[in-house]
Order: structure tokens, then C-alpha cells, then sequence
């Protein structure tokens, strides 16, 4: 590609500003369209496992790869995304955390195809060759009609945001469904814990209240 071309850029936190925005302390109702991510499944206690922090460093190897690959090759220049995770386990919260699974993942617009994500392993193996890339792939995500709410500060302080979630399905009549989706809008390798910002996010059904896996069974996190 000829460098003295100005890339085009990509906004995509203008675009997507409904879906990695939320106002403080208040519940609300989006809609979240299919769209691609970087993913790699783990299990483990996010705090001590070697496995969750080799996800994450990947993550971010092959997520800034992609970018400056697209932007050097393709004049396409987009930020890279927050990170966000799924999280599920038998149990719920109550299980113990080494048996928490988890799907950690950040957004790829969609110029990224199979081939340029290919590209840029290739390229992430040759500079970094971080523990995980062999585990990361690139994959579609539907969530749909979706509950969300910002919470600020520690995880371990998510039980009130939690308890207000809880209680926003129980007054409208809806159901969980779908897995437990966390957005960090910080780089949690860089932030104070008491200034994390985190969307918490759950799908629902229009149906009566009830708990699919248990994640919001336990009103408080330890």
C-alpha cells in the first residue's frame, strides 16, 4: 500500500456509543446486532488463574496486530475495543472461582475477514507469540434484546449493581437468558480499581422472572 494514503477511519465508538455507554446507576434496554470478535474460552479464577491472564495478554497482541495491519495494508484505521467477557459456571457466583468459565473477547469491525485475522497471527507469533494464540479465534456474537447497567469501582463491589438488575427483571416480568456479559471500558491492566467502569450486561425474555444458570442467584460477590 502507498503509506502517503490517509487511512479511512472507522468511528466506531460513535456508532456503537448505545451499546459501550450507559448512564450511571440506571438500567436499560438495548438491542445488540450480530457482530464479530476476537474470542478465547478459559476457566478459571480471573485473579490467579495463568490461563485467564494469557487470554488476556493474546487478546491484546492479536486485537492492536489486526489494527495496525489493516491500517498499514488496507488504509483502515478503527480503535480497538474495550475488552468484555461472558461468564458462566455450575453454581453460578456461589461456585468456587477455579471453576468459573469464561469467554474473554473484544469487537473486530467487520473489514476484519478470516484472512487479514489469519495475517495477523502470523505476525503476533513472529513479534510476541503470546501463550494463547493457538486458543483465540474469530467469531460471530448474537445477544439481542439485552438489560444493562453501569458499575463503577471494584468487582468486588458489583453486588448492588447486581441486586438493581435483579430487580429491574423482577418488576418488568423478564427472564435471564444467555450468559452473564461484562464490558470493562478501562484497560483493567492499567486503572485503579475504583475507577473501573463496567457495563453489566444481560440478555432477557418478555416471560416470567426466572434464572437460567444462577449467575445472579448470590446478591453479593465476595
Amino acid at each position: 500500500m502507498n503509506r502517503s494514503i490517509e487511512p479511512t477511519k472507522l468511528d466506531l465508538k460513535t456508532r456503537l456509543k448505545h451499546l459501550y455507554t450507559n448512564p450511571l446507576q440506571e438500567v436499560v434496554i438495548v438491542e445488540v446486532p450480530t457482530m464479530q470478535f476476537l474470542m478465547l474460552d478459559g476457566r478459571g479464577d480471573p485473579n490467579t488463574a495463568q490461563e485467564y491472564k494469557d487470554a488476556i495478554e493474546t487478546l491484546y497482541t492479536v486485537a492492536y496486530t489486526t489494527k495496525f495491519l489493516l491500517k498499514n495494508e488496507a488504509a483502515l484505521d478503527y480503535p480497538v475495543m474495550p475488552l468484555e467477557g461472558l461468564w458462566w459456571a455450575d453454581g453460578g457466583r456461589e461456585a468456587p472461582r477455579e471453576n468459573w468459565q469464561w469467554t474473554m473477547m473484544i469487537m473486530q469491525p467487520d473489514c476484519v475477514t478470516e484472512v487479514w485475522f489469519a495475517e495477523a497471527c502470523r505476525q503476533a507469533q513472529r513479534k510476541k507469540n503470546p501463550r494463547a494464540l493457538e486458543k483465540i479465534r474469530l467469531g460471530q456474537f448474537s445477544e439481542g434484546t439485552v438489560a444493562q447497567i453501569m458499575h463503577i469501582g471494584p468487582f468486588a463491589d458489583e453486588g448492588p449493581t447486581l441486586e438493581k438488575l435483579d430487580r429491574f427483571f423482577v418488576e418488568h416480568g423478564y427472564a435471564f437468558r444467555g450468559k452473564h456479559h461484562e464490558i470493562y471500558l478501562n484497560d483493567l491492566r492499567r486503572v485503579a480499581s475504583d475507577k473501573m467502569r463496567t457495563i453489566i450486561r444481560h440478555p432477557l425474555d418478555e416471560e416470567p422472572f426466572q434464572n437460567d444458570d444462577g449467575w445472579h442467584r448470590r446478591r453479593t460477590v465476595n
